[in-house]
């Protein structure tokens, strides 16, 4: 399984299929609102069974002030030309530098290999997958530099939450439950099992204001499933789709290349997350619906 919970400036994505044009393989993946052209892929898997995701990194080598920005022009490459984890380390080697990333890319293959490749402008470091384990990213690398970083408190809630459950973990688990759970280690627990009513929306909880989409692609014996969420997980449960198959209201069917769920799960947003008086941003935790993780807990 490879799992992507994404945050982003553009707060409404799609999922469209790209077809083979002879000399690419076809695939499907999760587009920025508006990309008509499909020109950048946030994550995705194609027809060979390769998937792949990015995390940014904030503290890896800087960006090349002229070249940034490119992860989704890489990972629309790798969808089109990629059959397996090696495949996407000799793209890395063949693309011209500097690549202008700064990302941890996920990647995933139809023999259950995968591996993350912490990338900056100039090369990468490879993180293979080994059997029965699992492998967490979230805005930082493990070989980047040392000290402050971004996404720790998320990284640290997203380990308390798998890694007890390595030998049971599913595609609904880190959709419908990771993705929507406001646990933080500070708080001691869940803010909503904590019974609080509202929490600053300050970056530290694994759903922000900011996340548009959860995503798990995962590989069984028939082939491929997505499992995807567009818009602000606490709000929505996946819908779980093959390759071919993607549901109407997730493509791009408004005007401007827009979906209709991603719209709608937008307005619901802005209803539970709104603006206090010191200009901050406040989740109204009353207001999200209850559920129920696998493991039967109330959230």
């Amino acid at each position: 399984m490879l799992w992507k919970h994404r945050d982003s400036g553009f707060h409404e994505n799609f999922i469209q299929r790209v077809n083979s044009d002879g000399t690419t393989l076809g695939y499907t993946a999760l587009f920025n609102g508006g990309d008509s052209l499909l020109t950048e892929a946030w994550t995705g898997v194609n027809d060979a069974g390769f998937a792949v995701m990015n995390t940014a990194s904030y503290n890896l080598a800087p960006d090349t002030a002229k070249v940034r920005d490119r992860e989704g022009l890489v990972m629309s490459r790798a969808l089109g030309v990629c059959r397996t984890v090696d495949d996407f380390a000799a793209l890395l080697d063949t693309l011209p530098r500097p690549l202008g990333v700064q990302a941890n890319f996920g990647v995933l293959d139809a023999s259950g290999a995968g591996a993350y490749f912490e990338t900056d402008d100039h090369g990468y470091r490879r993180y293979d997958l080994q059997e029965d384990s699992v492998l967490i990213r979230t805005n930082f690398s493990c070989s980047g530099q040392c000290g402050d970083g971004l996404g720790l408190e998320r990284y640290a809630a997203a380990e308390h939450l798998i890694l007890p459950r390595i030998g049971e973990i599913s595609p609904r688990m880190l959709t419908d439950t990771v993705s929507s759970s406001f646990y933080n280690a500070e708080l001691g627990g869940d803010a909503r099992e904590l019974g609080l009513k509202k929490i600053r929306d300050n970056g530290e909880f694994i759903p922000r204001r900011s996340t548009s989409a959860s995503v798990v692609i995962e590989m069984t014996d028939d082939g491929p499933l997505l499992w995807v969420i567009l818009g602000y997980p606490p709000l929505s449960k996946a819908q779980v789709f093959r390759p071919d198959a993607i549901p109407e209201e997730m493509l791009p069917t408004l005007p401007g290349g827009y979906s209709r769920l991603a719209r709608r799960n937008l307005r619901l947003r802005d209803r539970v997350i709104t603006r206090g008086r010191d200009r901050q941003f406040y989740v109204n935790l009353r207001k999200l619906p209850v559920r129920t993780s696998e493991g039967g807990g109330k959230r």
